[in-house]
């Protein structure tokens, strides 16, 4: 109900999303009149796999997160939370108020021993695949050991697709010498944890360079990090736009090199990178950039989904079973 575009945008993705795949069933929580107005008519919407719940109340953008918990347990967002507590959903996804999501579901769901508290995780492009990037921004600050933390929850969500994922830690250099004594207390951890295949200190300058499959900072420079390349992208995006519409002679340069540039759209756009997994929580829980369009909203269920599928929870709490071998 919330987001930037509110519910419009999450009911056309849940109708792609029923029509993609048919191993799902989606309940939708929010007002419920306005949900139902929002539905197809059309038999491709399968109204026989959704359920609506009606939730009374709306988390806006603005709200206070302890507010929230204080306040507003009959809004659809600790509704969506609350159904995974009783068993009634695998995973959730949300494109509202961050801060809210993170309290509730941190509140309700809990994180499994032996991990302080969840962070944001989500993947970006790189030259050579995608790289893990968290935390995002739920932690501001961070010891050394929640940065290790970090890490093992990284990698189990890496090694979906890579043998022996990489793992950096996000510094001011390169040199061993480098950063505060938290990330040179980080460090050590990370060299001598045999669960994990430490490849050093990465600059921001290499955040796409695709030399390592996660980076580990805390949650303010991570975000700032993330920030900073959203906008460079839109930046980028908007002076290749302005450039070729600058006159005749350009549109037609546009128009020969057109393939080439949808192709580079396809593989930069950020809509094919949207979902943020809340890791270390006990469920699955992942938050859709607020001014999410319906492609971007479909890959925030699409990531949802295949965390279920790939059991990411049940691995985090294996790896923080295991007991490190030095």
């Amino acid at each position: 109900m919330s987001g930037d575009l509110g519910p419009r945008v999450a009911m056309a993705a849940a109708q792609k999303f029923i029509a993609t795949f048919d191993d799902v069933d989606l309940l939708l929580v929010g007002n419920e009149q306005q949900l139902r107005s929002l539905a197809p008519t059309k038999k491709t919407f399968s109204p026989s796999r959704i359920t609506y719940f009606h939730a009374s109340e709306i988390v806006t953008m603005d709200d206070d997160p302890l507010a929230v918990l204080r306040h507003k347990q009959n809004s659809s967002m600790w509704c969506t939370v609350e159904s995974l507590k009783n068993n009634l959903a695998d995973a959730c996804v949300s494109a509202g108020n961050t801060g809210a999501l993170l309290a509730i579901s941190k509140h309700l769901l809990k994180t499994f021993p032996g991990i302080e508290r969840p962070a944001i995780c989500k993947a970006m492009p790189t030259e050579k695949n995608v790289t893990y990037f968290l935390d995002l921004g739920a932690n501001i600050n961070c010891s050394a050991e929640q940065l290790h933390q970090f890490a093992l929850m990284g990698s189990v969500l890496a090694l979906s697709t890579i043998v022996m994922p990489r793992i950096a830690l996000l510094n001011i250099g390169t040199e061993n010498v480098k950063g505060t004594d938290i990330i040179q207390v980080a460090k050590t951890l990370l060299q001598n944890d045999p669960r994990l295949n430490y490849c050093g200190f990465v600059e921001a300058d290499s955040l796409f360079s695709g030399d390592a499959d996660v980076i580990v900072c805390d949650g303010f420079h991570g975000n700032i990090a993330l920030k900073a390349s959203e906008g460079t992208a839109n930046f980028i995006s908007q002076k290749i736009h302005r450039t070729f519409n600058k006159n005749w002679i350009h549109k037609l340069i546009s128009v020969i090199i057109w393939p080439l540039l949808k192709q580079l759209r396809t593989e930069l756009d950020p809509a094919m990178y949207n979902g943020a997994s809340f890791l270390g929580l006990q469920k699955t829980v992942v938050k859709s950039h607020g001014n999410a369009n319906q492609k971007a909203f479909m890959q925030a269920l699409i990531v949802a989904r295949e965390q279920v599928i790939q059991k990411i929870p049940a691995r985090i709490q294996q790896q923080f079973l295991v007991k490190p071998s030095l």
